[in-house]
């Protein structure tokens, strides 16, 4: 009984099954480790199969910057626990390193890329849904490339619930990390006010628009006063989406834009990425949590 007892403890060890689970794997092996390793990934393999509907909203991102190249990825799983686990946290890390090193063209693309560790992107996904027990997903990702007299800046906020990255043409390394933190902080769409598209502005137009025919003081003005109100309001909201027109998160007496210029610096672009935005939450109760465990 004691040796079955050492063979379960291996197994487990080695492949994060459950008891059960390595108790019938060594059975189903006479007692061979290493073959059953190969029945329960197969059979873990299968499991993942399971939960590719459910849903994963939860997770982290990270920024990585190597020499004149960076890159931003978000990697979902279901659960904050199992995002804030050593197993996620590496697997992310090793998922940015392996994109920003092989450069693929999609998150499709992206499941061939070859890690450190010697297996695909792919496979290390399988590996880690198998031991963590959770539907993981390689959500999005970016790479930018820097070039001569251009700066790269991040932030990573909440262990990776937010990052920014952004790329300046002039400047340094802390301007780049405080406009970083600035993207964090607001969320902005755009750049400048140029960079907002007509669909957008005309949109925004409209709204203002439909309420300001709901003011019957508004109605009585002259044409080109409503049409500079309506101006007015259309670039105050959507001026709040600017990046250059946001607080300067490092001096708040100061704007973005402000800084920028001095330091005779421009924004190439940024990147913001916030773990789950626009996808589903899950909404189990516990006792579906618990069924769903013992299925």
């Amino acid at each position: 009984m004691s040796e079955i007892i050492e063979l379960i403890k291996v197994l487990r060890d080695r492949t994060g099954a459950g008891i059960m689970d390595c108790k019938r794997a060594l059975v189903a092996n006479n007692n061979d480790v290493e073959a059953s390793i190969s029945w329960l990934r197969e059979k873990g393999i299968a499991k993942v199969a399971k939960k590719s509907s459910r849903i994963a909203a939860e997770g982290l991102s990270t920024v990585k910057i190597e020499g004149d190249a960076a890159v931003v990825v978000e990697v979902n799983c279901e659960t904050d626990f199992v995002a804030h686990s050593d197993d996620f946290v590496a697997l992310v890390d090793e998922c940015a390193d392996g994109i920003l090193a092989k450069r693929p063209g999609c998150v499709n693309c992206a499941k061939e890329v070859e890690l450190k560790r010697g297996s695909t992107l792919e496979q290390a996904f399988t590996d880690a849904t198998i031991k963590l027990g959770e539907k993981l997903d390689l959500r999005r990702f970016e790479v930018l490339d820097k070039k001569a007299g251009q700066v790269f800046g991040k932030y990573i906020h909440m262990k990776g619930k937010i990052s920014a990255l952004v790329l300046l043409n002039g400047g340094n390394e802390t301007l780049a990390k405080g406009i970083a933190m600035s993207v964090a902080a607001s969320n902005p769409q755009y750049i400048k006010f140029e960079d907002i598209p007509q669909e957008a502005l005309d949109k925004e137009m409209e709204i203002q628009s439909e309420l300001a025919s709901q003011d019957e003081s508004f109605a009585k003005k002259p044409e080109e006063i409503r049409k500079k109100i309506l101006s007015g309001r259309v670039e105050k909201i959507l001026g709040e989406q600017i990046l250059i027109k946001q607080e300067y998160v490092l001096d708040s007496s100061k704007t973005v834009e402000t800084v920028l210029k001095e330091n005779n610096a421009q924004i190439v672009k940024f990147v913001r990425y916030q773990v789950g935005e626009g996808l589903e939450k899950r909404s189990d109760d516990f006792a579906s949590e618990v069924m769903n465990q013992v299925k």
